[in-house]
This record gives C-alpha cells, sequence and structure tokens, in this order.
C-alpha cells in the first residue's frame, strides 16, 4: 500500500497510465489468440472473471461481445471507470482479488493477463489458487506473466516507478499445476509495445482447466 493514500501501488500506477495502457499493448496477437482459444470452448452466455480488467480492451470486450457475462475486478478507479464506459455491456467493480469475496464455483472461466506482476510471490500463489477455486469444475483459467525470475525488483513501466515480482516459465507452470489446475496448453512469445524505444519482452500465456465435471453433467 502507498503511505499517502492507502491504494495498491498497482492502482497508483495504473490510474497515471489510462487509455495509453490500451494503446500501447491493443494489438498483441498473443492475447487474441489466448481469447480465440477460450471463445472456441465456452459454452454460449457463460459467466466469465476478468482479474486486473483494466480498461475493458480487449479482454471484456471480446467476451461480452461474443455474447459472455464478464465481470471484471480492477485496483484503478480510473481503469474501472473507463472500462464501464467503454463496455458498457459487462460489469465491473473496483476491488482486489486478493480480498475480493468470491464463491467457489461460481464462474465458468477466469482470465488473469499479467495482473499479478505487482504482488509478492506468496500472494501470487494464493491468488491462483483461490481463481482455482472460483472456477468450477471443468472451468477454464487463462493466466499470461512476463516470465522472469525477479523478486521485488525496481523497474520503471510507461514511465511510472514500479516493483514488479514474477516466476521463471517452469515455476510459474508448477505454481498453476499446485494449484490443482491441469494445463492444457503454453506459449511463450516475445513482444514489443506500442512504444517509443521499446524493446521485445517474454511473455507466457497458460491455458488450464479445474479437473472434474460440473454439477450438471454428474
Amino acid at each position: 500500500m502507498t503511505e499517502e493514500d492507502g491504494r495498491t501501488p498497482a492502482a497508483v500506477v495504473f490510474d497515471a497510465l489510462g487509455l495509453d495502457y490500451e494503446r500501447a499493448f491493443a494489438d498483441s496477437a498473443e492475447r487474441r489468440a489466448s481469447l480465440d482459444w477460450l471463445l472456441e470452448r465456452l459454452a454460449p452466455g457463460s459467466r466469465v472473471l476478468d482479474v486486473g480488467s483494466g480498461t475493458g480492451r480487449p479482454t471484456a470486450h471480446t467476451l461480452a461481445g461474443a455474447g459472455h457475462r464478464v465481470l471484471g475486478l480492477d485496483v484503478s478507479p480510473v481503469m474501472v471507470d473507463l472500462a464501464t464506459r467503454q463496455v458498457p455491456s459487462a460489469e465491473f467493480r473496483l476491488a482486489d482479488i486478493r480480498d475480493a469475496p468470491l464463491a467457489e464455483a461460481s464462474f465458468d472461466a477466469v482470465c488473469a493477463y499479467f495482473s499479478l506482476l505487482q504482488m509478492s510471490r506468496a500472494e501470487q500463489a494464493a491468488v491462483v489458487a483461490k481463481l482455482a477455486r472460483v472456477v468450477r469444475p471443468g472451468g477454464l483459467v487463462a493466466l499470461a506473466t512476463v516470465p522472469l525470475d525477479v523478486e521485488d525488483a525496481e523497474g520503471v513501466f510507461m514511465g511510472q516507478p514500479i516493483r514488479v515480482t514474477s516466476f521463471g516459465a517452469e515455476a510459474f507452470t508448477g505454481l498453476v499445476t499446485g494449484a490443482g489446475l491441469t494445463v492444457l496448453a503454453e506459449e511463450c512469445s516475445l513482444y514489443t509495445p506500442d512504444l517509443p524505444g521499446a524493446t521485445p519482452e517474454p511473455q507466457l500465456f497458460l491455458h488450464a482447466r479445474r479437473p472434474g465435471r460440473p454439477p450438471e453433467d454428474r
């Protein structure tokens, strides 16, 4: 938390970035491929949780546009306001996934794209375990991170000072399987944001499923 106003560091960063973040990362072919993977497998009208929903684009916009019921959570008031205006067919709440009250097995799918990087390793493990619980048996989980072995590293992201913690690819995959999820596919790639002087950065997309069948199928 920041000493000045009690907000999380991520909220401060993304309040400042607003739509600039969307413009820098909007053309990610890997994220769109991940969303296509979900759309191919979701039943009509599925309930989807979008963790770190940002401006609502492209994730909530794509899923809601396909007829799914999307709930987006974000710690940034600016992002929640932008997403509410840009994707009126989805629901957005100002909330921190670490303590947001969510019922077990209440979603058909969960997305968390790059929304864990300003949490500690223990918090990331706890959040992934929580996501594994809130998705129904047989439900899908799509995760993306920057697969680097760093802990509480100082940096600058789009002009904003940040501290980042992450796992290497193998360790992050192990964290996901350790939460009880079955990894179905993974994709490592390099992505260059649309920013002056930007350099390629590694990205890891994981697609997983909670084992079991939904109650109605038993």
